[in-house]
């Protein structure tokens, strides 16, 4: 944990002094920039007169003594969850994800794993055509689809009923791959995990990197078309529709057809080494499940393969 990392969330917008702050608001931004490790009691947070202020220094602070206790990124994102104490906002544990992930994959060279990895920390928009599933980036098509990609002009055009021109956006395909790396900041590359497809196999390469990075552990992830298996006996759903989905089909329970629509991937997990896991499951795969909600989108949850997998006790 550096302080320059610690600099960084300093940095941000909400903790920004601007022109019309307090002193004593001034005085402490000063002061965490030149210490980001300082200590900041609930006295010197009760000092500061803007609400507003009290509230986001709180927030940010609480993250940075977390980080600190647990002197990782690893090790923060990983108690956040063992521990229960879910309490730290999505977006810090969105970044999390992201600074991660930017390690384990340091060096890559597949732009289809790159874009996958963005699954793990950014909601996605799903859309079934011809049979494809494409995913884009939801703050994108959302932003393109108030402007059609013309900004504030287009943003009135849309909202006067004029309509602007149509959007676009591109799909990862092999022969064009390389256009991900001089756009992957914009966010405006779709990805299509259809099944067979490059884009669903770059999924399971980042799952299993993301597995062995935070638990040691060497696992197989591959795409399946249904679960026909007499000893199904373990699963984890990779969304919260998924968890819930295939509870109720291992239990047998009647599923609509509404739902079964929604799921979009289905994955067998397989340990190379079965002593990793608890003794009475080594040796069965795990079936993985991803779905979208009924408004169509996909908001994938890395943390369930980290606090859900089977594992041995440790010694």
């Amino acid at each position: 944990m550096t302080d320059d990392f610690l600099r960084a969330y300093y940095g941000r917008p909400e903790l920004l002094p601007d022109v019309e702050c307090f002193a004593v608001e001034s005085a402490l931004h000063t002061r965490l920039l030149d210490d980001p490790r300082a200590l900041v009691s609930p006295t010197d947070l009760a000092s500061l007169p803007d609400p507003d202020a009290r509230e986001n220094y709180a927030v940010v602070l609480d993250f940075r003594d977390r980080l600190l206790h647990a002197g990782t990124v690893e090790a923060c994102y990983l108690n956040t969850f063992r521990s229960g104490d879910v309490t730290l906002i999505p977006l810090f544990l969105d970044q999390m994800v992201h600074v991660v992930l930017r390690n384990v994959l340091d060096g890559l060279s597949d732009p289809f794993q790159a874009r996958a990895a963005e699954l793990l920390f950014r909601q996605q928009n799903a859309t079934i055509q011809d049979g494809a599933i494409l995913l884009g980036d939801t703050e994108t098509v959302d932003m393109l689809g108030s402007t059609g990609g013309f900004g504030s002009l287009g943003k009135l055009l849309v909202e006067s009923g004029i309509g602007a021109k149509k959007i676009e956006l591109d799909v990862l395909q092999p022969e064009t791959a390389d256009i991900y790396w001089r756009r992957s900041g914009l966010h405006d590359i779709v990805l299509d995990i259809s099944f067979t497809r490059p884009g669903l196999d770059a999924l399971c390469r980042v799952l299993e990197a993301w597995i062995a990075h935070f638990l040691e552990a060497d696992v197989v992830i591959h795409p399946v078309q249904e679960i026909s298996d007499d000893k199904w006996v373990w699963h984890i759903g990779l969304d919260a529709d998924a968890s819930a989905l295939l509870n109720d089909l291992y239990n047998d329970k009647e599923v609509s057809e509404e739902r079964m629509r929604r799921l979009l991937s289905l994955f067998r997990l397989e340990f190379r080494d079965a002593s990793l896991m608890r003794a009475d499951i080594a040796g069965r795969p795990v079936y993985l499940a991803l779905c979208m909600t009924a408004a169509g989108k996909v908001r994938l949850k890395p943390q369930n393969l980290l606090v859900n997998l089977p594992l041995a006790p440790k010694s």
